[in-house]
């Protein structure tokens, strides 16, 4: 099963969730927000893709944080950032099965949901 991870109102959440619903592709809508992210789901992610990608420093919150917060950080330190704060994480992430992708692109999408 496909599990697209975001926040409804964000944009290129909006946009990969067409894309897959023009595909006519079967996936579960996971909203960070509402649903949370558990540690163990943020862990893995950290592993396949790097904290460095999944890490959205361009976002409202980021620039929000104290800069005691963003200094010296590391996979444990962004995770617990990102654990802390949801809306740190590059939206969308694309789950399936073994494969996660971090932000929306229709060349990774296909690849991903033709499995």
């Amino acid at each position: 099963m496909i599990t697209l991870y975001g926040i409804k109102n964000c944009d290129t959440v909006k946009k990969a969730r067409v894309w897959l619903e023009q595909h006519n592709v079967t996936y579960r809508f996971h909203d960070l927000r509402v649903d949370g992210l558990d540690a163990a789901r943020l862990r893995s992610w950290v592993k396949t893709l790097g904290w460095e990608a999944l890490l959205n420093i361009r976002s409202t919150t980021w620039r929000q944080l104290p800069d005691a917060d963003k200094h010296d950080l590391n996979a444990t330190s962004a995770a617990k950032l990102m654990l802390a704060h949801p809306t740190l994480i590059k939206r969308p992430v694309l789950e399936n099965g073994t494969e996660v992708t971090a932000g929306f692109s229709a060349a990774a999408y296909s690849k991903s949901t033709s499995m």
